[in-house]
């Protein structure tokens, strides 16, 4: 099989506090985008061996790779094993906010059950989701978007009518997002910054995980000030945990201009990509 593993940004997260297991609760919207790594998955046959490749060096290829995670947490449940095949072929950045890894383990999750015969319902494979990784139950879901509560794990689907044109920006950095979290609590708002609600049709776009990436890494809260005071943006802010920042813009051409402005302002080391957000089942281009 070869499926395609969207990227996604959170439209809002709100972070509202430390929970008893050490973990935070939230409450976010996540919007898949069109922006896609390629999942190939072979099933090989009987046996208990799994050959991992990627096209990015650097991708950890060992049991900590969340695919592989997915793949011990299905063996584990339906107590069978086979020999595998799976090629990452990656287009999105890792440690920026926008759900790869994540996207990916589902993608998988959602290949091997079918390819075993599907001994596993929906219910089974979003509660196995659940504990590889707060965002990896929403890319099991057909809709385009899905609100998450509780880790962020607990997911429904949403419809999302409309197909909003952005610009993803991520610097060199990556951001671990076990930092981010640690770091909530005590974090402050910088002066001069946007942390509000930005009022739009679809919500209000937040993020409290701004607060304290952007008291360490400086160079987001002048990003977020610098997107917002360009022309045809209607909302910016930062996907996740970061380091990606994103800007809605009132049209395609828009975005497109802005891309450019933005290569030029944030230097040959930064990923740029315009895009869209997905607003139907379709995989994207």
């Amino acid at each position: 099989m070869e499926l395609s593993s969207p990227a996604k940004i959170n439209l809002w997260l709100r972070v509202l506090g430390r929970r008893s297991d050490g973990f935070h609760e939230v409450e976010t919207r996540l919007c898949k985008i069109g922006i896609a790594d390629t999942v190939q998955i072979d099933l090989l046959g009987s046996g208990n061996d799994v050959e991992l490749t990627c096209n990015v060096p650097g991708i950890p290829l060992d049991e900590s790779n969340l695919v592989m995670k997915a793949l011990r947490a299905f063996e584990q449940k339906t107590r069978q094993t086979r020999s595998w095949r799976i090629h990452l072929e990656k287009r999105i950045p890792s440690g920026a906010g926008l759900g790869g890894g994540s996207s990916n383990a589902a993608v998988v999750l959602r290949a091997v059950n079918e390819l075993c015969g599907n001994p596993l319902k929906l219910v089974d494979l979003l509660k196995i989701a659940g504990g590889i990784g707060a965002d990896v139950p929403c890319f099991l879901l057909d809709t385009p978007a899905a609100d998450g509560s509780g880790r962020g794990e607990q997911v429904t689907g949403v419809e999302f009518p409309w197909k909003l044109p952005l610009v993803l920006i991520k610097p060199a950095f990556p951001i671990p997002t076990p930092w981010a979290y640690q770091h909530w609590k005590d974090s402050k708002e910088l002066r001069g910054v946007l942390y509000g609600p930005q009022i739009c049709p679809w919500g209000e776009m937040v993020n409290g995980l701004e607060r304290p990436v952007f008291e360490k890494y400086r160079l987001l809260p002048a990003l977020k000030t610098w997107l917002l005071s360009q022309k045809g943006v209607t909302a910016a802010l930062m996907s996740g945990s970061g380091s990606t920042m994103f800007a809605i813009t009132k049209s395609g051409a828009e975005a497109g201009a802005l891309a450019e402005e933005a290569r030029r302002w944030c230097g040959e080391t930064a990923w740029v990509q315009a895009t869209e957000t997905l607003s139907s089942i379709e995989n994207p281009a």
